[in-house]
């Protein structure tokens, strides 16, 4: 019975697909088309049979089985695929995080959460807490943030921020310190011996500070003498007007001809440049030199190209060092000119910076006065006055860069076809203001 049902099984499966068949050891191929491709099946002994006919062991050998699985499975299967990645890098995040934990600072331990015992719920609170931290700190950085912008407002209310005021407190207590010294030197010179009596004749005759001193000597020649202002510094030429207004005066700058460009750079008008006896600046180096130990007073003559002459006289004239950028001081006017060095509240030539093409000092927010004007000048935004502009021998067109003083009469009138109004001649001196003829 059992050996029908082994049969039995075997037909079965003989339907299927092709195989081959082992029985009492032997091995019988099946021929059959439609099992070429498909992969054999074997049905062997498992001993010898019992010949009186006693049942016979059997054992079947099915081949591999595979079977197609619909598309949806296959996307079942990528999503249970990123399921994992997503785990195991949320398992990385959360270790980077403890090895962070582990490395902070020993004093803040005491603020972790206890564990739960469960990991995920202790890694969800160790997240939740961080989150809570860094919302903290952001809030204290955005009120941090908005003190510093109260204090900074406060600061600039109180200009501790402004350069220019700063400037302005040491100009005007190297003023206030040359104003004593200056208070000082004439009362000793009424009371204490006098430089002859206490210098040498070889001393007397090399050192002089300034034209006054030549003048104080007997010198009524209007010529180049050598002065020393101050001792420290090396002597240099000056030119000398003995004759103006008493004399005594140490010129500054002349302008005659044209001879000389003054559309110079910073260096040339530091150093001075020209001829001394015709058209120059004589330098701010040495103009500071000239002001800084002695209170000074300016004078400045002009001449048209009608002949007419007239004068400005500044009963205070110091010129600060480059440090400060040659900061030019003038006092109080007189004269027949007109104060155009103190022309109006935005034309204010007093207190301001020198300027020059390639160094832009001025008050003007939209480019450089110097380069606008062709020259170096204490500008304010940009000018009012201008000794040093470009020399026109007659009336001219178009950007007012020639020498100009803006309070001479008809200066600041229109011209028929535009034209504008130049010097012929223009001097700048200074001499001591205690100065007596």
């Amino acid at each position: 019975m059992k050996l029908a049902n082994w049969y039995w099984l075997g037909s079965a499966v003989f339907a299927a697909s092709g195989f081959l068949v082992v029985a009492n050891n032997e091995t019988e191929e099946i021929k059959d088309e439609r099992a070429k491709e498909s992969c054999p099946v074997r049905l062997e002994s498992r001993g010898k049979c019992n010949e009186e006919g006693g049942e016979c062991p059997f054992q079947v050998s099915l081949p591999p089985l595979t079977i197609q699985l619909p598309k949806q499975f296959k996307k079942k299967k990528e999503v249970q695929n990123l399921k994992e990645i997503v785990s195991h890098l949320k398992k990385s995040c959360q270790d980077c995080k403890l090895q962070a934990d582990d490395n902070r600072d020993a004093d803040r331990s005491d603020q972790l959460l206890p564990s739960t015992g469960v990991p995920g719920q202790a890694d969800d609170n160790r997240v939740r807490e961080l989150e809570s931290e860094v919302n903290k700190l952001s809030s204290e950085l955005k009120s941090a943030k908005g003190e510093i912008n109260v204090l900074q407002g406060r600061l600039e209310k109180l200009n501790l921020v402004n350069m220019n005021n700063i400037e302005n407190y040491v100009d005007n207590k190297v003023a206030n310190l040359t104003f004593v010294v200056n208070s000082l030197d004439g009362k000793c010179s009424s009371k204490c011996p006098s430089q002859e009596q206490i210098q040498s004749p070889l001393v007397q005759h090399l050192i002089y500070k300034d034209c006054s001193d030549y003048y104080a000597i007997g010198k009524r020649s209007s010529e180049i003498y050598r002065v020393t202002p101050d001792p420290k510094n090396s002597s240099f030429d000056v030119f000398c007007d003995m004759e103006t207004m008493g004399g005594g005066w140490t010129v500054l700058q002349t302008r005659l001809d044209g001879s000389i460009n003054f559309n110079r750079t910073w260096q040339d008008y530091k150093a001075g440049f020209g001829n001394l006896r015709r058209e120059f600046w004589l330098g701010n180096d040495k103009i500071h030199l000239l002001t800084k130990s002695t209170d000074m007073i300016l004078r400045i003559d002009l001449e048209d190209f009608d002949g007419v002459k007239l004068y400005a006289l500044y009963d205070q004239f110091y010129v600060a060092n480059e440090f400060l950028k040659y900061r030019v001081h003038i006092g109080n006017y007189n004269g027949t000119a007109g104060d155009a060095l103190h022309f109006s509240k935005h034309y204010n030539h007093n207190l301001k910076f020198f300027t020059t093409p390639d160094r832009d000092n001025d008050r003007y927010p939209s480019g450089n006065c110097g380069h606008y004007y062709s020259s170096g000048w204490w500008f304010d935004a940009c000018l009012s006055a201008n000794l040093n502009g470009k020399y026109y021998h007659q009336k001219y067109r178009g950007i007012r860069n020639g020498i100009f003083w803006g309070t001479w009469p008809g200066m600041s009138e229109g011209h028929p076809g535009g034209y504008r109004s130049s010097f012929k001649e223009a001097k700048m001196m200074i001499r001591p203001k205690h100065f007596k003829p």
